[in-house]
C-alpha cells in the first residue's frame, strides 16, 4: 500500500475528526480532492484492509456511506445517496437504512461502476466495471451493466 494513496489520508483525516479536531480533517480532505481528484470525506466509514485501486483518483463517496472489511474500490467509482429515505430494516447491520449505500466486506468494485441509493451490497459480492447498481445484491453474487 502506498503511503500517498488516497486510503491512507482518509484514515489520518478519520482519526482527526474522531478526536475533534475538524479543521485538520477538513484541511487533508482537501488534500485528497486537490491531488485524488476524489472526495473522501470523513464522515463515511470505510473498514479495516480496504484498498482503493491506483492510489484512489476518481473516486466520490456520499459522506454517510459504509464500505466494509477487505473492500476493493477501482477508480473513478461513485458511492452515493439517492432520492428518498427507506426504513426497512436490514438484518446484518444494527442500524436502519438511510439514503446512501451500505456495502459489506470483502466487495470488488471495478473501475467506473455507480453504487446509488439506499442500497445493501451483501458480503463477497463482485461488482463489475461501469456497472450502474440501484437494487440490492445478495452476498457472494456478481453484477455488471446498467440493469442491476
Amino acid at each position: 500500500m502506498s503511503k500517498m494513496s488516497a486510503i491512507n489520508k482518509y484514515r489520518l483525516e478519520r482519526w482527526c475528526y474522531l478526536h475533534h479536531l475538524k479543521p485538520v480533517a477538513w484541511i487533508i480532505r482537501s488534500w485528497i480532492y486537490f491531488i485524488h481528484n476524489s472526495y473522501v470525506p470523513y464522515t463515511c466509514t470505510i473498514g479495516r484492509g480496504t484498498e482503493f485501486g491506483y492510489k484512489g483518483i476518481g473516486l466520490v463517496i456520499h459522506s454517510e456511506a459504509k464500505i466494509g472489511n477487505d473492500c476493493m474500490i477501482g477508480t473513478n467509482v461513485t458511492i452515493g445517496g439517492g432520492a428518498g429515505k427507506s426504513n426497512k430494516a436490514i438484518p446484518e447491520y444494527d442500524s436502519i437504512r438511510s439514503i446512501v449505500p451500505v456495502i459489506g466486506d470483502r466487495v470488488h468494485v471495478g473501475t467506473g461502476a455507480k453504487i446509488l441509493g439506499p442500497i445493501v451490497i451483501g458480503d463477497d459480492v463482485i461488482v463489475g466495471a461501469n456497472a450502474v447498481v440501484i437494487k440490492d445484491v445478495p452476498a457472494r453474487a456478481v453484477v455488471g451493466g446498467g440493469a442491476s
